[in-house]
């Protein structure tokens, strides 16, 4: 038996002890949910459906007839051992030259080639967490703030803050204009912060954004710049999801602002790019990060806090091999916003049918889900009561608004692409069998019984559903519920 202390919590550091990590937000609260209770279609069919999760997988089919095709590409098949040595041992924080060009013509052709990237610019961290981190470090010191607009991803306060001492300020947006940034908005924020006699050392923004899969026009990007310029403060743009626009209006990068707008007499100083392939690509667990800066001393100063999350040369060897495929990657990036447009229609349509409306978004793996007038009463309580319900009765892990310092309660951001038809199939009639029950417990006769009648009906929908999907994988597939909904 080991020592127990009494004193035990004081062994350990402050910072990895607090709550800097921001483990007590609903948004993580939901995938502890998902992960004591996960749905499986035989398994265990009645579980929670994991909703909250921005993944995409919805080209792997893609990625693995180019593997099959280039099994040189990777040092561990007969095909590429030749490279194993060489590749094994080779670990410089520059990242091997073929990778950081192979990124910098992605980078570029996910932007239409209208600008170009240097890649000695190009500094890789383990995945956007790590390379979010790291430029902060860089940037900022502790007790200096970034301004963040609102909604923003609930991840920022775990990596921009928790190891770092930097602050994150909310930039307040609403609804009232689809959420979008304004002057005013950045003005207000920045005047509070010097109220609170807070330095504020620069602005983050996503484009696209997460949560609300929006993407920032181009008289915005340049008042973002006009503004960090004005105050002499630095401007990281979060462009990870700069692949996953799947409709007009297109992506434009803070790249080609400074390009473009010369006569703005931008520090360009002042502005970093934070990118992945998480998202664009599907590869979350190759946890490939990039930090593009122009500035160089910013780019030595992350260079050095690279060797703290490197990617690991074999991936680099890898990915250089596969984005250096032209041809695989115009067709890639090609289908992946045909299947990303097809699947935001297949979820929307029979949202809408049922009285549920969505901000009108063109990129993402999400939507930003108004449930507004489900709550009993326009507050963060009710939200989070709201919530609760759809999590552990309706079994769906949907986020909460509030996890995303959203300033109006009633708005969820709901994952659609992280999981195939049948599930979706599942998640969608659980989501309109939950709307219906809504509307009769208003009936007071019926109030007494809804919690019951939910439960039972979402179970039958799920028994239905399941039914389908257990049959032989060489039956003919049956007609989606998801098709049906659409014609």
């Amino acid at each position: 038996m080991g020592f127990m202390n009494s004193n035990e919590q004081q062994l350990l550091s402050k910072i990895a002890t607090g709550n800097g990590h921001g483990e007590s937000s609903s948004y993580f609260d939901g995938w502890k949910a998902f992960e004591k209770d996960p749905f499986h279609p035989t398994k265990n069919p009645q579980g929670v459906i994991q909703m909250g999760l921005a993944e995409n997988p919805l080209c792997y089919d893609l990625i693995e007839e180019w593997i099959l095709n280039n099994p040189q590409a990777s040092i561990c098949t007969p095909e590429g051992v030749n490279d194993f040595r060489d590749i094994a041992i080779f670990q410089d924080y520059h990242g091997l030259p073929e990778f950081r060009n192979a990124v910098a013509k992605f980078m570029a052709k996910t932007r239409g080639n209208r600008v170009s990237f240097d890649p000695d610019k190009i500094v890789m961290s383990g995945g956007a967490t790590g390379a979010h981190e790291m430029i902060a470090f860089c940037l900022a010191d502790p007790g200096e703030a970034f301004l963040v607009p609102t909604p923003y991803y609930p991840g920022f306060d775990r990596d921009l803050r928790w190891r770092t001492g930097v602050q994150l300020l909310p930039v307040v947006c609403e609804s009232s204009n689809n959420f979008k940034v304004t002057r005013e908005a950045l003005e207000a924020a920045y005047e509070r912060a010097e109220e609170a006699n807070i330095r504020v050392k620069g602005l983050l923004i996503t484009n696209p954004s997460n949560p609300l899969g929006t993407i920032l026009d181009r008289q915005t990007l340049i008042e973002l710049v006009s503004f960090i310029n004005e105050k002499s403060i630095h401007l990281i743009c979060d462009e990870i999801y700069a692949a996953t626009v799947f409709n007009q209006p297109g992506f434009v990068s803070i790249s080609e602002i400074i390009e473009e707008e010369k006569e703005m007499a931008c520090n360009l100083d002042l502005i970093h790019i934070v990118y992945s392939l998480s998202k664009d690509m599907g590869f979350p667990g190759f946890r490939v990060g990039i930090v593009y800066s122009y500035n160089d001393a910013a780019v030595q100063c992350c260079r050095k806090m690279s060797s703290f999350g490197l990617v690991s040369s074999q991936t680099q060897h890898l990915i250089a091999s596969m984005l250096s495929d032209d041809a695989f990657v115009d067709s890639f990036i090609a289908e992946s916003a045909t299947r990303l447009e097809r699947r935001y229609k297949t979820f929307t349509c029979p949202l809408a049918q049922v009285g549920i409306d969505c901000l009108k978004s063109n990129a993402g793996l999400f939507v930003w889900m108004d449930l507004r007038r489900l709550l009993k009463n326009q507050t963060f309580e009710a939200e989070m009561e709201l919530w609760r319900v759809i999590i552990y009765q309706v079994k769906l892990n949907v986020s909460p608004g509030s996890s995303f310092h959203c300033s109006e309660p009633g708005w969820f951001r709901v994952c659609f692409a992280n999981m195939d038809d049948s599930t979706m199939g599942v998640a969608l009639n659980r989501i309109k069998t939950f709307v219906h029950q809504k509307k009769d417990a208003r009936n007071p006769i019926k109030r007494k019984c809804w919690n019951s009648n939910l439960r039972l009906s979402l179970k039958r929908v799920d028994d239905i559903m399941m039914a389908q999907s257990m049959l032989s994988p060489h039956s003919p597939m049956p007609q989606s519920p998801l098709v049906r909904a659409r014609t």
